[in-house]
């Protein structure tokens, strides 16, 4: 089994620390999305990442699907059965993805075009989106117990991520965003290995 990723992307993040979390025996193939590898169309026909391909030929991808798929194939190790507390960290997952869209997007758009041409607008209202969501974490903290959730791992990944590409733009007014990864890695000691 086989999950393409790359080292910067928060969803691939997310899903290569659940799979090591979960169990799921998963080789990390990084790969040069610009690059359409064969091995990465194969898995996903968008050539998006991270996307995993099973040892029968499975093709699962979109970081919440393969969260799902790791959570079915070890039986609920990533998601609480009870409705309302899934309901709780599919809420949580999906605004930490969420806010990674938004960080993306301005990433993106500095990156794609030429400098007279980055559309200061459109990035503003991504920052915005961005502070907003993470606002409500910072009044939401979820509860972080003995055994973190896909939420939980969402929620690192974020953080990893705004740090690589906002660091010094995010903490203020945020404490409890700024110690939840020393909390994750309490809970999860392997997260290191997930650092670069």
């Amino acid at each position: 089994m086989k999950i393409f990723y790359s080292t910067t992307s928060p969803y691939s993040t997310k899903v290569r620390m659940a799979a090591h979390f979960a169990g799921l025996p998963a080789e990390s193939v990084a790969v040069d999305t610009n690059a359409d590898p064969a091995d990465l169309l194969a898995a996903n026909p968008l050539g998006k990442i991270p996307a995993l391909m099973t040892d029968d030929g499975l093709a699962v991808y979109d970081s919440r699907a393969i969260m799902n798929y790791i959570d079915r194939q070890t039986r609920g190790s990533l998601y609480p059965r009870n409705a309302a507390k899934r309901t709780e960290v599919d809420v949580l997952e999906a605004t930490a993805d969420g806010i990674c869209d938004c960080l993306l997007a301005i990433v993106y758009e500095r990156r794609s075009r030429p400098e007279d041409k980055v559309h200061q607008p459109w990035i503003d209202r991504q920052w915005q989106k961005a502070e907003r969501g993470l606002d409500h974490l910072e009044a939401n903290m979820p509860r972080l117990g003995k055994k973190p959730n896909a939420g939980h791992f969402a929620l690192a990944a974020l953080l990893r991520y705004i740090e690589l590409r906002f660091a010094g733009k995010w903490q203020r007014g945020r404490p409890k965003l700024k110690r939840y990864l020393a909390r994750f890695e309490a809970v999860f000691p392997d997260y290191a290995q997930f650092k670069d």
